[in-house]
């Protein structure tokens, strides 16, 4: 079992943009970093639809779908993103979110469990190993958790999808007080017209 995260981010290391808010949870300038996945086949079937585009672009988000077995988030992530996803979430796995302000779980269509966990990244990362068996926990975002797990030298492999756009301004990957430092392996590299998919592990 592996602990991945992976992100798309822009030419300039944004994974949002400016103005992040309930009715613009991407931020301004956002669809720049998301466009390349929703024409594609395997995301397209995540979300009950048929047709999409089968390129090595779809292959990769596939191989992502299939390999995950649970999702960690921190909860501005999910508060962000609980009207837009609806009642039949994209994620199919359970769902453990980081949060001070605990509520009951939260079970929604197609495999999705959302529950919240009030202890710790630690306890959240036991929790989602339990869940996911012999498949992957990645950790899905917002930048903060993903700077929290890498801090703690919990994530082992990290794929970012890096977008020919810049943003100019918005959420940062990397970068800021206390920002994780670390030595990473390249593990593979691969363009396509519309991303640049970067694989890298973490030297244990």
């Amino acid at each position: 079992m592996t602990v991945t995260a992976d992100l798309a981010v822009s030419l300039d290391g944004y994974i949002a943009g400016a103005g992040v808010a309930p009715d613009n949870p991407g931020g301004d300038g956002a669809e720049a970093l998301f466009a390349w996945i929703h024409g594609l086949a395997s995301w397209r079937e995540r979300q009950g639809l048929t047709g999409g585009t089968e390129n090595r672009d779809s292959e990769l988000m596939r191989e992502w779908f299939d390999a995950t077995g649970a999702v960690i988030m921190g909860r501005t992530m999910y508060d962000l993103g609980e009207e837009f996803w609806g009642d039949n979430p994209p994620f199919r796995t359970p769902v453990f979110v980081l949060t001070h302000r605990p509520r009951p779980a939260l079970v929604k269509e197609g495999g999705t469990v959302f529950t919240f966990v009030a202890e710790g990244p630690h306890r959240a990362l036991d929790l989602a190993r339990a869940a996911a068996g012999d498949r992957n926990v990645d950790i899905a975002g917002g930048a903060n958790t993903v700077r929290q797990y890498l801090r703690e030298g919990l994530i082992d492999e990290l794929q970012l999808h890096v977008v020919p756009a810049l943003l100019g301004a918005g959420l940062p990957l990397f970068g800021g007080p206390g920002a994780p430092r670390a030595s990473l392996q390249q593990v593979r590299v691969v363009e396509t017209p519309l991303a640049t998919h970067l694989k890298y592990r973490f030297p244990k």
